[in-house]
């Protein structure tokens, strides 16, 4: 015998059912975010910025900075972390840095250090070492690497100066990675870009300083999985 049930409980039978699966649906889709969440999280490129007072915001505040402002740009699509410490060598970012790797993993690592070896004087040929030796220990640990150049006034002499631009070059062509030649271009001897100390910059030189850096940045963001043309879009 076949059994009829009327159209009013098949009704409430089949919008029960239909809860129940949706209820179950929407949880399964709650634990798959839950789990791929922190994947997605983790494939985020992470950048490194190693560098000394020029990257740590000097005399202003921190979130009018560059590293805080490229941040900003990546609007999420990568992780910055800013080790930067302000009156930093080469040798002391050298000495820091395999734990930095080590802590990080970092995708990219910026390497702005040199400007306090050149007011101090420092012999290039010891800065160049220490940067090699960083670059190795970057490259070695998967990261890649943008080197941020640096220019000083010519206090030691003409040839101290040429001696000490010319070792960013040449470890840029040595490591083939890529550089911007001079941080502070358009910014330094600058009215009202430059700090009192004329070693500074001002917050108002920062977003200068970003679209400086930015160039070189972008094909190694690209390489790492960040869709700029998105972030050109929002």
């Amino acid at each position: 015998m076949v059994k009829v049930f009327p159209f009013g409980l098949v009704g409430v039978w089949l919008a029960r059912w239909r809860s129940c699966g949706a209820g179950l649906a929407g949880s399964a889709l709650f634990a798959l975010a839950l789990v791929t969440a922190p994947a997605l999280a983790a494939e985020r490129p992470i950048l490194l910025v190693v560098g000394d007072s020029l990257s740590t915001a000097y005399g202003f505040e921190q979130e009018a900075g560059w590293v805080t402002l490229l941040e900003e740009r990546l609007d999420g699509s990568a992780r910055v972390v800013n080790a930067s410490i302000s009156g930093e060598t080469s040798g002391g970012g050298a000495s820091r840095l395999p734990e930095l790797l080590g802590q990080h993993d970092p995708d990219i690592v910026l390497l702005e250090l040199g400007g306090n070896d050149g007011l101090r004087g420092l012999p290039p040929t010891q800065m160049e070492a220490n940067l090699a030796g960083m670059i190795e220990a970057s490259q070695a640990a998967g990261a890649e690497v943008l080197l941020l150049g640096i220019d000083i006034p010519p206090n030691y002499g003409q040839a101290y100066r040429r001696a000490f631009t010319d070792v960013f070059t040449r470890l840029a062509e040595t490591y083939d990675t890529p550089l911007v030649p001079f941080l502070l271009e358009g910014v330094a001897l600058e009215e009202g870009l430059m700090q009192d100390d004329g070693i500074h910059p001002t917050a108002e030189a920062q977003p200068i300083i970003l679209d400086n850096v930015w160039p070189a940045l972008e094909p190694l963001l690209e390489s790492n999985g960040v869709q700029l043309a998105e972030l050109a879009a929002e």
